[in-house]
């Protein structure tokens, strides 16, 4: 049974190595066309957005308003130039001040 975990964590190690490692062996030495460089700029972004927007709207059952007020000032508080951090703590103290006042 010890074995098979241990082949089975190898594998995985090896499967999630390579497609992080074959980038660097296949454009070592090349540049990107400035178009590509742009688009892989934004992958993150693009991936993070869609990661996050599906949990705003179903962050509480039945009201779609929690997410909408926990949205809306993590954006007034990044807007006004906030590191992540005070983003993620001004945004849940927003919304644990909205969740007492609905109570």
């Amino acid at each position: 049974m010890n074995s098979v975990i241990v082949w089975m964590i190898l594998g995985m190690a090896i499967v999630t190595y390579i497609p992080r490692m074959l980038p660097f062996i296949v454009f070592k030495g090349k540049e990107l066309p400035p178009f590509l460089q742009g688009v892989l700029r934004n992958v993150p972004f693009a991936v993070l957005g869609a990661l996050i927007f599906p949990s705003i709207l179903l962050i509480q059952e039945g009201n779609l308003l929690f997410g909408v007020v926990g949205t809306v000032a993590a954006f007034g508080i990044a807007f006004m130039g906030a590191n992540v951090i005070l983003v993620v703590i001004g945004a849940i103290s927003v919304l644990s001040l909205y969740s007492v006042l609905l109570m």
